[in-house]
């Protein structure tokens, strides 16, 4: 007896959950946007060691960026334009040894693939 009288109010006390509804208002410090701002201005000037995938035309390059982003997931890629091709570059890596393994990791995929240092600063 005690078995079907738990198990409705526990079937009760479930669907009185699912019912509830709310509003969630955000307030955020307009200060978190200036921060937000300030780190992509200086994340864009930070110098980082890349693998240079391949190269050639938009539509190869588009291409191949394509398989990169299959081949390594999460991994940031992106193609740039170097008169007169397309590069398909991967990975912003910090220390030389970091870009140095995954370098061995991306030769095993594309064996013409490149590893980029980072531009000096001729200031």
């Amino acid at each position: 007896m005690k078995a079907p009288v738990f198990i409705i109010f526990l079937l009760g006390f479930t669907l009185g959950l699912s019912g509830q509804e709310g509003t969630v208002t955000i307030e955020q410090d307009p200060k978190i946007d200036e921060l937000i701002e300030l780190y992509t201005e200086v994340n864009s000037k930070a110098k980082f060691y890349q693998i240079q995938v391949g190269f050639g035309s938009y539509q190869k390059a588009q291409k191949l960026k394509s398989e990169v982003d299959v081949d390594f997931p999460g991994w940031y890629s992106k193609i740039e334009f170097e008169s007169p091709t397309y590069r398909v570059r991967l990975g912003k890596f910090k220390t030389k040894l970091e870009a140095e393994r995954k370098y061995l990791e991306v030769r095993k995929k594309y064996p013409d693939a490149m590893l980029l240092k980072p531009e000096s600063d001729s200031r």
